[in-house]
């Protein structure tokens, strides 16, 4: 799945990190989903997460955990679970929602307990963000049985201020607490796809602020999301309005359209490829800071030539991501040069750490099949998100050639530095 999203440019993978009370890395406190075992508590002889991070690392792309915030599954799914599920471990954080367990928002002890799961996956591996799904109040959000709560608290808001206050003060300790041990691992989520209701669409149903209490406008405005990756799954005017809303509302952060690529399915909605590539085009124009696709099978499987048309027409080559400037801005060392030799049938590059940076870098390599390179040009872009100071260029070894390389360094905040003075290479059968 990696090869094949490397192989059309993608830059980002969001793994799902944790279920519905379940997740897929070594946890003392949730047990192991039985996606790979087939048993609660059981990992399949290795650590997915680990596993995925690694590889993603490997092909330029970079990793984050998606995170399922507050929902913990059927009652069948808890029953099965036992002794090992959180309604069982903690009851008092827990409340039954139309037949679906829910850690409850409104309970001082949820901050804590999600907090506690969130420094396992922060301080235990090398991820790149950590993304929050369904951080808001659950369908039918109205009837969530939280009133004693809610009296409980002295009444001094009305209950949907209150409901709001309790998401963002969860969003808030997650993400200060982020920063403060890892401030490059980005904090993103993924709200409802409307924000709220607005003036060119006055009817548009179910909206993050009005129908389950997120607020991420106010996140934004406050500097706690780095990137929001609203789930767009409308058509048209449901979709349009509210890339310009949400741009609007983004306080120089990430808007990132969640791209509802499963509509394509027959049996969802029939949608054809031109629905996505339009808000794909769109996006782009208006301000958006890149596109996500619900869900990554749907691309792959080219559903009606998805896969392909994005490989060859949308992202024929890697794109950086871009800087998260108001985290740092610190531009960092060039390295010096870029060396290559001939092994086989590839050209080994290889450059150095500049001595004096101290922080992790990634790397981008720059090429040309003349004597000018043109950094600013995506065509010109050979690899991104290299981590190590090698890479290996498969080449025609019967073609003679010429090459013109350089290299840049990057922060983990993905601000680039200068590229590197260029070096150029003749390839031929024969010493010139």
């Amino acid at each position: 799945m990696l090869d094949r999203l490397q192989a059309a440019n993608f830059n980002m993978v969001f793994l799902q990190t944790r279920l519905r009370g379940d997740v897929i890395y070594r946890s003392k406190i949730e047990p192991a989903s039985k996606t790979f075992s087939g048993r609660w508590g059981e990992l399949p002889g290795y650590d997915p997460l680990a596993f995925a991070i690694e590889e993603c690392h490997k092909r330029g792309m970079e990793c984050h955990a998606w995170f399922v915030t507050f929902p913990l599954g059927t009652d069948k799914s808890i029953k099965e679970m036992g002794k090992q599920s959180v309604v069982r471990k903690h009851p008092k954080l827990c409340k039954r929602h139309n037949g679906e367990w829910y850690l409850d928002p409104g309970v001082p002890g949820t901050a804590d307990y999600l907090l506690s799961l969130v420094k396992e996956i922060v301080e235990g591996y090398d991820i790149d963000g950590i993304h929050f799904d369904y951080i808001r109040y659950p369908e039918e959000a109205k009837k969530f049985p939280d009133s004693k709560l809610y009296n409980q608290s002295g009444k001094r808001r009305n209950v949907a201020d209150w409901r709001r206050e309790n998401i963002n003060r969860i969003v808030y300790r997650l993400y200060d607490y982020v920063k403060q041990v890892k401030p490059w691992v980005q904090v993103s989520s993924s709200p409802l796809g409307k924000y709220n209701r607005i003036e060119q669409v006055p009817n548009a149903g179910w909206t993050a602020y009005e129908s389950v209490y997120q607020d991420p406008k106010r996140w934004m405005e406050e500097g706690k999301q780095d990137m929001i990756v609203p789930m767009m799954y409308y058509l048209h005017k449901n979709f349009f309005p509210f890339v310009d809303n949400w741009v609007s509302l983004s306080n120089g952060r990430l808007i990132v359209p969640g791209l509802g690529a499963y509509r394509m399915d027959k049996s969802e909605a029939d949608w054809t490829v031109n629905d996505i590539t339009d808000q794909i085009d769109y996006s782009r124009y208006f301000g958006g800071a890149g596109c996500a696709f619900f869900r990554c099978g749907n691309v792959l499987y080219n559903e009606k030539g998805l896969y392909q048309e994005l490989r060859d027409h949308y992202y024929p080559y890697p794109a950086q991501l871009p800087p998260l400037t108001w985290l740092n801005d610190r531009v960092p060392t060039a390295p010096k040069e870029i060396r290559v030799n001939r092994e086989g049938d590839e050209l080994h590059l290889t450059w150095d750490k500049p001595a004096e940076e101290q922080e992790t870098l990634t790397y981008t390599v720059y090429y040309a099949l003349n004597d000018s390179i043109d950094s600013n040009s995506a065509r010109h872009v050979l690899a991104t998100l290299i981590h190590g100071e090698t890479l290996y260029l498969p080449v025609d070894t019967l073609r003679e050639q010429g090459y013109t390389f350089s290299v840049s360094a990057s922060t983990r905040y993905h601000v680039e530095s200068a590229p590197s003075p260029s070096t150029y290479y003749y390839l031929s059968k024969y010493v010139k």
